[in-house]
């Protein structure tokens, strides 16, 4: 487990300076952290208003960080494809993982089924572990420079608290 401000800053050591998304319980402390930065944070009605602002962000100069639960990952599933994988956006896709363990009946397919949509979709992931988690979100920080594409940074419930 780490701080939500911990957790800030692994990403603006690793030169993320645009954060956009829609509130999510699973990492509610670095949405904490983010609305207290309204300069480097632009809340989203919608996960692909996020997409497309990250990408208009990195168009502008900016590294983009893009945060939402795994049910929005869905919703924003052509932004991300169409706009962000076809022209090579390096973001960092944030994506809370709910339905990963017990939880609400309508998270739980997704949940179940989110690494092979992943794979399915040939999306670059990091799905964080409790024990590594600072060194995973380290490592999925650098990848979408590293890549020239967007990369999913998968975070369970508890791993950012406080």
């Amino acid at each position: 487990m780490m701080t939500g401000s911990r957790f800030c800053g692994l990403l603006a050591d690793a030169g993320y300076d645009f954060f956009s998304g829609v509130p999510d319980s699973t990492f509610g402390a670095a949405f904490a952290c983010l609305e207290a930065d309204r300069a480097r944070y632009l809340p989203a009605p919608r996960e692909d208003l996020a997409v497309g602002a990250g990408v208009g962000a990195w168009l502008g100069g900016r590294r983009p960080a893009v945060l939402m639960q795994n049910s929005g990952f869905g919703t924003s599933l052509n932004a991300i494809l169409s706009l962000a994988v076809l022209y090579q956006v390096p973001m960092l896709l944030i994506v809370g993982w709910r339905g990963h363990g017990p939880d609400a009946p309508e998270h739980v397919q997704t949940g179940r089924t989110m690494l092979d949509v992943l794979r399915a979709l040939e999306l670059p992931f990091v799905a964080a572990e409790p024990e590594t988690v600072e060194a995973d979100v380290a490592r999925a920080a650098a990848e979408p420079a590293a890549r020239r594409s967007p990369v999913v940074l998968l975070l369970r419930e508890g791993m950012v608290k406080g």
